[in-house]
C-alpha cells in the first residue's frame, strides 16, 4: 500500500509507541513496549534498508523520522548562511578513479571491514549491490532530482522508489536553501526563493541583496565577498547567549563565564540505588579443574570430535580441527616455545613470559593452537593485530605495549609471515615504536617433535597471568588487561550458566576471536563444553553477509554470536530465500547489545526473520569491556524490557521515561542480567564513587572473579580502574571487595535488568551536560541526503577550548557530493543536533572519502583523527565551523565607565603613590662640547665650511652588491656637485626660492648631491622611493601622488628613470603628459652660482618627508631648518659622531630616520657613512654585515626587512660567513630604524644566530620614531642596554599595564625602544581626555622636542582634523607645553638602572599605533599580537594580518604549502585566537605567500588587506565564515 493514506498508517504505527502514554503510576521503565509489526511493513523495513551505505550501528527508522521532523521544525526560519568561497583549483573534480567500491567499513574502533587475507586484498562488493550496478549508479548518481532525495537509493525495487518519491513529495520538505543556524528570526530574513519539484538544474541562489549593500560608513559596495560578510552580520545579530549569573576569575580580573546550572534541570529523585547480585554460580561437579585440564580431557578421550570448522571466501569448509589436533599441536607449540627458541642454558622464553600471538582474522584455526600451546607453556599470551604496513594508525601504541610487557617472542602463521612487509634483504622491519621481536612460525611442520617423556605441566587454575588483551584508550593509548587463570576459567563458567552451553553444541562465531565475545565465547568456553565453532571470517561476510545465516541452517547451530552490524547486512542482502530455516537457534548473542543504537537492528532482523523460525526470545544482547570481561548478558528466554529515555534528562544523567518533547528520546534495550556469581552497582562517573540513585545514570561497576586484575604495568591506573570501593551516600563503602569499573554508563532497571545508554569513552561534557558521541554520530547519520556520509564513516569527538569542550564531527563525503550539497547537509546535521541533543557543534569538517584513518578492522580510529585535526595534518574539503553559536563562556565585553575626568585620575595616582609617567632625554642646554657645527644654523652652511676647512674628508661611501666601493663623496666634491646642480635648478628649471622640487633616484651619492643642490638654490626638496622597473603599475601612480600631493615644479632624476617615467608602460599606469618639468642630472652645466641662497629664518621649510603610514594614509610632514640642525646635534650627541668615526647605513633613504642617517647627519657630524643600499642585500644577503666586518665599524644602522632577510638568507651559513673571515666582535650598536613595537623575535633570533661571529647581544636595539618627530628614541653608546619586561596581556586589553614573571600565562615580552634622544620630553596620556596618566597606565606618548616636525603639508586642507598632532596640551597639570601626539600607543617604566647623567632610567615601552588598534567586547586589541598567536599555531603559516570589518574580526592567513593545508587552518587559527585573546573569529581568509601588502619599512598594510579582501581582488584559496 503505497498511498498517502498508506503510509501514515504505517508511519503511525512506527511511531506509536513514542508517543505520549496515559501516565503510568510508577516511574520504572514500560516493560514491553514493542511495535506491533506486520509482514507489510517488515517489507517496507526491509525497502528501505536497502540505501545499505548508512552505518547500520546506528539504524533507527524512528529517529530518521524524528530527525526529519525536528528540521522541519527550523523549516520555518530558515535564512541562507553564506557558503564559503573555494578557489577553483581546491574543489575537488571526481573522474571515474576517484570511485572506490563500497568495502562497508564503518565508524566505531572496532567495526568495519578486514583486510581480507593476509594479503590484505579486500574483495568488493555490498550486500546485493552488484559491481555493475555500482558503476552506473557511480556514472548517473549525480544527476538525480535533489527533491526526491530519496529517491536516488540504489538497490529495492521499483515499489519502492514510488515510495520513495510519495514521501519525498508529502513530507520530507525541500531543504534547498543553506540553513539558519542560529536560532532566531531576523526581521531582515533573506528570503531565498527556489523553484520546487524535482528539476535536476540547479540555480545558485543570489545570495541577498548582492547588488547594492552600503557599508558601515554609508559607502555603498558592490561586492560577493561584503554580501557574505553582511549575511554574516545579519545572522549574529543576536547570538545565542544564556543570561550571565555568575563569574570565575581565569587567574586575573578577565572574567570567564561559568555555565550556571539551568534551574529547571531535571535532578534524580530516586532512593540510593542497592547492588544487585547475580545468581549463584553453581559449580558443576564434572566442571575442570583449569582450562588446559579441559583440553587434555576432551583431547584424549574424544579426539575425534570436532572443535573449529574454518571458512574459505566462498563459504566452503576449510579446514576441521579436532579436539584430539588441537591437544598434539598445542603441546608441540608448547615445547618448542620452552626448548627450542635460545639455548639449553639461556632459553629465550621461560614460563611467565609474555609473546605476541600475530594472526590474520581468517586464520582462527593457527590462532587458536598457539594460544591453548602458550597455556600449555605457562607462557601469557597476548593477541595483537596483523601490522600491514610501518605506519598504520595506532601500530606504533600497540608496539609501546610490546615493549612494555617484555614481549620478545611473536608467534604467526605461515601465511602471515610471508605476508608481513619485508625489507630488500628479506628481514622483517622494526615496526615503528615496536621492540625487536624473533617472528616464530607456528605450523606443524616447522616444529620438533616432543620427547615421548615430555608432557606440560597441567595444574588447577591460579592467580597467575593467562593471557593479556589489549585495549584502545580514547586517547589512542593502547593498554593491556591481564586475566589471570582462575579469572578465565572463573568467566568460562559464568558463561556456561548463563548461556546453559552443554557439550558438543555447535555454535557459529562471526566475531574477532582474538578479543572480547568473540575470544570468550568461540575460543574459550567452548573448548571448556567440547563445543564445535564454525568461525566465519570477515572476508568472507564481505562477499556474502548472509552467510553466517547459512551456516547457521546447514550446521542447525545452536547459538550464534554476531554484533549488530552482522545482522543488518543480512537484512540489506537478504532476497526471500526460501530455504533459511532459524529454528535450531536458541540463542543469537549480540556482542554489541550494549550500544544503544543496536536495538533497532535487532527490532528489524526479528521483524524479517521471526517467519523464518526465529523465535524472539533468542536474541540476547550481552555488555562487555575489555576489564570487566563479560558484565551482563540476556539469559535464554527471560523476559525483555526497553525504555524510551529523554535525551535531555540524560544529558543530566537522569532517566526520566519519554519526554514531552517527542522528537529527542533514546530508546535501549536491556542488556539482560548481572553474570552469576557478580555484585553489580552504579557509581557517579567523576568524583568519589558514590553509589547513584535508581533514577540516575552511572559508571556500572562490577564485583567478580571473572574479570580482568589490572592494566599491565600501570599500578596508578590499574587502582583507579580495578580497585574501586563503592560509597553509599553516608560515606561507607558497601563492600570489603574491590569493585571494577566497566567503563560503561547505565543503570539497573526493574527486575535487576541491566541498560546501558553509552560508553564513558564516547563521554563529552559540553558546558556541564553529558552527550555521546554514538548519539551524536546516530543523529548526524539521519539527516537526509543519508547516503551523504561515504558509508557511514564519521567520527565525533570534543577537543578542549576556551575551558570547555566543543563537539567536532568529521565525516567522509561521497566521491560525487557537489559543494552545495556538502554545505546543506552540514547545515542541517548542525540544526538536527541543535534540535535533538540541545546542543552547539564547534566545527564541522568533511574530508574526501576513504582518507580518514582506520583500526586494523577497517572502523575509524578515533583518537588518530582528533590528533590529525589537533595537528591541522586532516585535509578536509570542507570545513564549518560554529564558534559564535556554542562558544557562550567569554568573558563579560567590557563596560566602558563614564570617564572620570583627568584631575581626579592625577590625583588618584597621587594618593596611590603612582608617578606621573613622564621622562626626558639628556638636555641639550647643559651639555658643553666643541660641536663646531652648531655655531651655523643651516645644514647648507655647515657643508660649505666643511668644504674650506677639510675639503677631502670622506664623508660618504656607496657599496654595490659586491661589496666593493662604487662610488664615494669628499667635502669638497659633495659641495662641488651641490653648486652645479643649484645652478641647473635655477637656468633650466626657472625655479624661485621656496619652490618644491621632487628628488626621484635610487638609494646613494646622486640623491645626497641633488639635495644639498636644492637648499643652495632655496628649494624645498621631497624624497621620492622611485618606481620598480618590474612593478611599474602599482609604483608608479605612488611616486605621482607622492609629486602632485607635495605641488613639486619639477623633478630631478638620473636619465634611467627619467627613460622610464615616459616609456609606454608608465603612460599605461598613469597620465605622463602631466608630470611636471623633468631634469635629468646625468649631464650637469659647468658653471658656479652667483651666490648661494641663505634662508632668512630658521623655521621656513628645510624638506618635506612623504611617507605612507601603516594604515596606508599618505603623509607629509615639514621640517623647518631649526628642526634639522637640532635632530642632527641630538643624533650626533647620543651616537658620539666625530669625524674619525665610520658608520655603516644599510635603510631606505626615503623618508623618517633612514633619509636623516643617510643624507644629512655626516654633513652635520663629519663621520663617514658606508652606505649600502637594502635592495642589493636580495642578491647578496651576506653584504651588510660583511661590510660592517671588513671596514671595522662600531655603529650600524639597517632596517627590520634587512634584518629579516640576513636571518633567513645567512641562517645555514655562519660557518662558511666565519671562515670568510666575518667578524662582528667591534659593532658597539647594532640600531634597527622601527616605527613600531620593536620586533623581539627577530631582533633575539638575529642577535642568537651571529653570536658565533663575535656580535655581542647587548649590541641589538630599536629606534622609534612617528611622523611628528622622526626619532624620539634611539640606542646610543652610552647608557643602560635595552631593558626587556613582561606585560600581561590581557591586562593591556584594559589599557593597563601589569608586570609579571617571564613565562607566565598570557604574558607578552616588550622591549624596550632605545634611549631617549637629547633634548626631547616624552609624556603619557589618556588620547580620549587628554590627561596625563601613572605608570601603569598605557595611553598614548606624546613628545617634546626642538626636532618635532611642524606640522602636515597636505593640499586639501583639512589641517584643522590634525592640528591637535602638533600642538596638543594636556588637559591638566602643565597646561602650557606645547606636545605632538605621536599617535602611539605606549608605557613608560622607571628602571633600576642609572642613566649617563647618573639619574634612574626611564624606559620607553611602545606597545602599537593607536590607528591601528581594534576595538573588540569593549576592550583593545594589537593586531600583531593576534597575529603571533595565528602565525605560532600551524607550520605552514607564514605571515598572518588582521582586521576588524563591521565587528567581525577578520584573519588574513599566508599559506607555506599545498592548497589542500589550507581548510586545516581554520579549525586552528579559530582555536588559538579563542584561547589566547578570548575572541571569536568571524572569517578566515587563507592567501598565497605575498598577498600581505607590506610597505618600504616591513610594516604590514592592514588597510589596503582589508580594502583588497572587500573589493574581492585576493583570489584567496578559500574564505571560510565562522558561525
Amino acid at each position: 500500500d503505497i498511498t498517502q493514506k498508506g503510509y501514515e498508517k504505517k508511519r503511525s504505527k512506527l511511531i506509536g509507541a513514542y508517543l505520549p502514554q496515559p501516565p503510568r503510576v510508577d516511574q520504572a521503565l514500560p516493560q514491553e513496549r514493542r511495535t506491533p509489526v506486520t509482514p507489510s511493513s517488515a517489507s517496507r523495513y526491509h525497502r528501505r534498508r536497502s540505501s545499505g551505505s548508512r552505518d547500520e550501528r546506528y539504524r533507527s527508522d524512528v529517529h530518521t523520522e524524528a530527525v526529519q521532523a525536528a528540521l522541519a521544525k527550523h523549516k520555518e526560519r530558515k535564512m541562507a548562511v553564506p557558503m564559503p568561497s573555494k578557489r577553483r583549483s581546491l574543489v575537488v573534480q571526481t573522474s571515474m578513479d576517484a570511485y572506490t567500491p563500497p568495502d562497508t567499513s564503518s565508524g566505531s574502533e572496532d567495526e568495519g571491514s578486514v583486510q581480507g587475507d593476509s594479503q590484505g586484498t579486500p574483495t568488493s562488493s555490498q550486500g546485493s549491490i552488484n559491481m555493475e550496478h555500482w558503476i552506473s549508479q557511480a556514472i548517473h548518481g549525480s544527476t538525480t532530482s535533489t527533491t526526491s532525495s530519496s529517491s536516488t537509493q540504489s538497490g529495492g525495487s521499483g515499489a519502492a522508489h514510488r515510495l520513495a518519491d510519495v514521501m519525498a513529495q508529502t513530507h520530507i520538505e525541500n531543504h534547498s536553501a543553506p540553513p539558519d543556524v542560529t536560532t532566531y528570526t531576523s526581521e531582515h530574513s533573506i528570503q531565498v526563493e527556489r523553484p520546487q519539484g524535482s528539476t535536476t538544474s540547479r540555480t545558485a541562489p543570489k545570495y541577498g541583496n548582492a547588488e547594492l549593500m552600503e557599508t558601515g560608513d554609508g559607502v555603498p559596495v558592490s561586492s560577493r565577498v561584503s554580501a557574505k560578510i553582511q549575511q554574516l552580520v545579519n545572522t549574529l545579530k543576536r547570538p545565542k547567549r544564556p543570561p550571565l549569573r555568575e563569574f570565575f576569575v581565569d587567574d586575573f580580573e578577565e572574567l570567564l563565564e561559568v555555565q550556571q546550572p539551568d534551574p529547571n534541570q531535571p535532578k534524580p529523585e530516586g532512593a540510593q540505588m542497592l547492588a544487585m547480585r547475580g545468581e549463584q554460580l553453581g559449580v558443576v561437579t564434572n566442571w575442570p579443574p583449569s582450562l588446559e585440564a579441559a583440553l587434555q580431557r576432551w583431547g584424549t578421550i574424544s579426539p575425534k570430535a570436532p572443535c573449529l570448522t574454518t571458512m574459505d571466501t566462498n563459504g566452503k569448509p576449510l579446514y576441521i580441527l579436532t579436539y584430539g589436533k588441537l591437544w598434539t599441536r598445542s603441546m608441540k607449540v608448547a615445547y618448542n616455545i620452552l626448548h627450542k627458541l635460545g639455548t639449553k642454558q639461556e632459553p629465550m622464553v621461560r614460563p611467565g613470559d609474555r609473546v605476541a600471538l600475530v594472526f590474520p582474522n581468517n586464520d582462527p584455526a593457527a590462532f587458536m593452537v598457539a594460544f591453548y600451546g602458550c597455556l600449555l607453556a605457562e607462557v601469557v599470551p597476548v593477541p595483537i593485530e596483523v601490522p600491514l604496513t610501518r605506519k598504520d594508525a595506532g601500530s606504533q601504541q600497540i608496539g609501546f605495549l610490546l615493549g612494555s610487557c617484555g614481549v620478545t617472542v611473536a608467534l604467526t602463521s605461515d601465511a602471515c609471515h610471508k605476508g608481513l612487509p619485508k625489507s630488500p634483504t628479506g628481514e622483517i622491519p622494526q615496526f615503528k615504536g615496536w621492540p625487536k621481536l624473533l617472528w616464530f612460525v607456528t605450523e606443524s611442520k616447522h616444529l620438533s617433535k616432543p620427547p615421548r617423556d615430555w608432557f606440560p605441566h597441567i595444574k588447577d587454575a591460579n592467580n597467575d597471568t593467562a593471557y593479556i588483551e589489549y585495549k584502545t584508550c580514547k586517547d589512542g593509548s593502547v593498554l593491556g588487561v591481564t586475566v589471570t587463570r582462575i579469572a578465565l576459567l572463573t568467566h568460562c563458567q559464568a558463561l556456561t550458566q548463563a548461556c546453559s552451553y552443554t557439550e558438543a553444541e555447535t555454535i557459529v562465531n562471526v566475531l574477532d576471536f582474538k578479543k572480547d565475545v568473540g575470544l570468550w565465547h568461540g575460543i574459550l568456553t567452548s573448548v571448556m563444553n567440547m563445543m564445535h565453532v564454525i568461525s566465519i571470517p570477515y572476508s568472507l561476510m564481505k562477499v556474502n553477509p548472509l552467510s553466517w545465516i547459512q551456516k547457521v541452517c546447514q550446521y542447525k547451530a545452536k547459538v550464534a554470536c554476531v554484533k549488530s552490524r552482522d545482522m543488518h547486512w543480512a537484512l540489506v542482502a537478504h532476497r526471500d530465500q526460501r530455504d533459511v530455516n532459524l529454528s535450531s537457534l536458541r540463542m543469537l548473542i549480540v556482542a554489541d547489545g550494549a550500544n544503544p543504537w543496536s536495538i533497532s537492528s535487532c527490532d528489524a532482523f526479528l521483524n524479517v526473520f521471526q517467519s523464518k523460525g526465529l523465535r524472539q526470545e533468542v536474541i540476547c544482547p550481552c555488555a562487555s569491556s575489555p576489564e570487566a570481561l563479560t558484565v551482563a548478558i540476556r539469559r535464554l528466554g527471560s523476559h525483555s524490557g526497553r525504555g524510551v529515555l529523554s535525551m535531555h534528562g540524560l544529558t543530566y544523567g537522569v532517566i526520566r521515561v519519554d519526554s514531552e518533547e517527542k522528537l529527542s528520546v533514546l530508546t535501549v534495550q536491556d542488556v539482560g542480567l548481572v553474570m552469576p556469581g557478580a555484585i553489580m552497582c552504579s557509581v557517579k562517573p567523576d568524583g568519589i564513587p558514590q553509589l547513584c540513585r535508581t533514577d540516575e545514570i552511572g559508571e556500572l561497576c562490577v564485583c567478580a572473579v571473572a574479570t580482568g586484575t589490572s592494566y599491565y604495568g600501570l599500578s596508578g591506573m590499574t587502582k583507579n580502574t580495578f580497585e574501586v570501593f563503592p560509597m553509599t551516600s553516608s560515606g561507607a563503602p558497601i563492600s570489603e571487595y574491590p569493585f571494577i569499573r566497566t567503563g560503561l554508563l547505565g543503570f539497573v532497571g526493574p527486575g535487576g535488568l541491566v541498560f546501558v545508554v553509552g560508553k564513558m569513552d564516547g563521554l563529552m561534557v559540553v558546558s556541564g551536560r553529558r552527550h555521546n558521541a554514538d548519539d551524536i554520530v546516530a543523529t548526524a547519520l539521519a539527516v537526509e541526503p543519508m547516503k551523504f556520509v561515504y558509508r557511514g564513516r564519521i567520527a565525533v569527538f570534543s577537543v578542549t577550548v576556551l575551558h570547555d569542550e566543543r563537539i567536532v564531527i568529521v565525516a567522509e563525503q561521497r566521491p560525487d557530493s557537489t559543494e552545495e550539497d556538502s554545505f546543506q547537509w552540514m547545515s542541517r546535521v548542525l540544526q538536527a543536533i541543535d534540535s535533538i541533543h540541545q546542543v552547539g557543534v564547534y566545527c564541522l569538517a568533511l574530508v574526501p572519502a576513504n582518507t580518514l584513518p582506520k583500526t586494523p578492522l577497517g572502523g575509524i580510529h578515533l583518537s588518530e583523527t582528533k590528533q590529525l585535526f589537533l595537528e591541522g595534518s586532516l585535509h578536509p574539503c570542507n570545513v564549518l565551523m560554529c564558534p559564535h553559536t556554542c562558544v557562550t563562556n567569554l568573558p563579560k565585553p567590557r563596560q566602558k565607565q563614564p570617564e572620570i575626568g583627568p584631575a581626579s585620575v592625577m590625583v588618584g595616582n597621587l594618593v596611590s603613590g603612582k608617578r606621573i609617567a613622564q621622562a626626558s632625554g639628556r638636555d641639550l642646554g647643559q651639555i658643553e662640547d666643541n660641536d663646531q657645527a652648531r655655531k651655523f644654523l643651516f645644514l647648507s652652511e655647515v657643508l660649505q665650511w666643511r668644504a674650506q676647512t677639510t675639503p677631502d674628508h670622506v664623508l660618504y661611501t656607496l657599496l654595490n652588491c659586491r661589496g666593493t666601493i662604487a662610488n664615494s663623496l669628499t667635502c669638497v666634491q659633495l659641495h662641488k656637485r651641490a653648486e652645479k646642480i643649484a645652478v641647473m635648478l635655477m637656468e633650466r628649471g626657472h625655479l624661485q626660492d621656496g619652490d618644491h622640487v621632487a628628488l626621484v633616484y635610487p638609494p646613494g651619492i646622486d640623491l645626497i648631491a641633488a639635495f644639498y643642490g636644492c637648499l643652495y638654490a632655496g628649494c624645498v626638496p621631497i624624497t621620492v622611493r622611485p618606481p620598480h622597473p618590474q612593478n611599474i603599475a602599482t609604483t608608479l601612480p605612488t611616486v605621482k601622488m607622492i609629486v602632485e600631493v607635495s605641488r613639486s615644479a619639477c623633478l630631478m632624476t638620473t636619465q634611467l628613470i627619467c627613460k622610464l617615467l615616459r616609456s609606454r608602460e608608465a603612460a599605461a599606469a598613469v597620465d605622463v603628459r602631466t608630470w611636471p618639468l623633468i631634469l635629468d642630472t646625468d649631464d650637469l652645466p659647468k658653471k658656479r652660482p652667483a651666490q648661494i641662497y641663505k634662508p632668512s629664518n630658521p623655521d621656513t621649510l628645510a624638506y618635506l618627508d612623504f611617507s605612507v603610514s601603516t594604515t596606508g594614509m599618505l603623509a607629509g610632514v615639514k621640517m623647518s631648518h631649526a628642526a634639522t640642525s637640532a635632530f642632527c646635534r641630538s643624533i650626533k650627541l647620543q651616537c658620539e659622531l666625530y669625524p674619525s668615526r665610520e658608520v655603516a647605513i644599510c635603510l631606505d633613504p626615503y623618508c623618517g630616520l633612514g633619509f636623516v642617517l643617510w643624507c644629512l647627519c655626516s654633513v652635520y657630524s663629519g663621520h663617514q657613512s658606508i652606505l649600502i643600499p637594502p635592495s642589493e642585500l636580495e642578491t647578496n644577503p651576506a653584504l651588510w654585515l660583511l661590510a660592517v666586518s671588513q671596514y671595522k665599524v662600531r655603529d650600524t644602522f639597517c632596517s627590520y626587512s634587512v634584518m629579516e632577510l640576513c636571518t633567513k638568507g645567512l641562517g645555514s651559513q655562519t660557518e662558511s660567513l666565519k671562515a670568510r673571515g666575518l667578524d662582528l666582535s667591534r659593532v658597539r650598536t647594532c640600531v634597527v630604524v622601527a616605527e613600531e613595537r620593536p620586533r623581539i623575535a627577530l631582533t633575539q633570533s638575529f642577535s642568537k644566530l651571529f653570536k658565533d661571529l663575535g656580535l655581542h647581544p647587548r649590541a641589538v636595539s630599536t629606534s622609534f620614531g612617528c611622523r611628528v618627530n622622526l626619532a624620539i628614541c634611539l640606542q646610543g653608546t652610552s647608557g643602560p642596554d635595552p631593558t626587556t619586561v613582561y606585560v600581561d596581556m590581557r591586562a593591556l586589553r584594559h589599557d593597563r599595564v601589569r608586570l609579571v614573571e617571564r613565562g607566565s600565562p598570557h604574558s607578552l615580552p616588550l622591549m624596550e625602544s632605545g634611549k631617549i634622544l637629547p633634548g626631547v620630553r616624552i609624556i603619557i596620556a589618556n588620547p580620549e581626555t587628554k590627561g596625563p596618566l601613572g605608570d601603569s597606565h598605557l595611553g598614548e606618548i606624546w613628545v617634546h622636542s626642538a626636532h618635532n616636525a611642524s606640522g602636515y603639508f597636505t593640499i586639501y586642507g583639512d589641517e584643522s582634523l590634525q592640528s591637535d598632532h602638533f600642538n596638543s596640551r594636556l588637559s591638566f597639570g602643565d597646561t602650557q607645553t606645547i606636545w605632538a601626539r605621536t599617535g602611539y600607543l605606549g608605557f613608560l617604566r622607571r628602571t633600576e638602572l642609572t642613566d649617563a647623567n647618573g639619574e634612574r632610567h626611564d624606559a620607553l615601552y611602545v606597545v602599537g599605533a593607536l590607528d591601528e588598534a581594534m576595538e573588540l567586547r569593549g576592550m583593545r586589541y594589537h593586531p600583531i599580537d593576534i597575529e603571533t598567536s595565528v602565525i605560532r599555531a600551524h607550520k605552514s603559516v607564514t605571515e598572518c594580518a588582521v582586521f576588524t570589518w563591521t565587528n567581525l574580526l577578520v584573519v588574513v592567513v599566508e599559506l607555506d604549502g599545498s592548497e589542500q593545508e589550507a581548510l586545516d587552518l581554520v579549525p586552528l587559527v579559530t582555536n588559538v585566537v579563542l584561547e589566547e585573546h578570548y575572541l571569536i573569529v568571524g572569517v578566515v581568509v587563507v592567501v598565497d605567500i605575498g598577498v600581505i601588502p607590506i610597505n618600504s619599512r616591513g610594516e604590514k598594510q592592514r588597510m589596503h588587506l582589508r580594502d583588497g579582501f572587500l573589493a574581492d581582488q585576493l583570489d584567496p584559496i578559500y574564505v571560510a565564515y565562522n558561525m
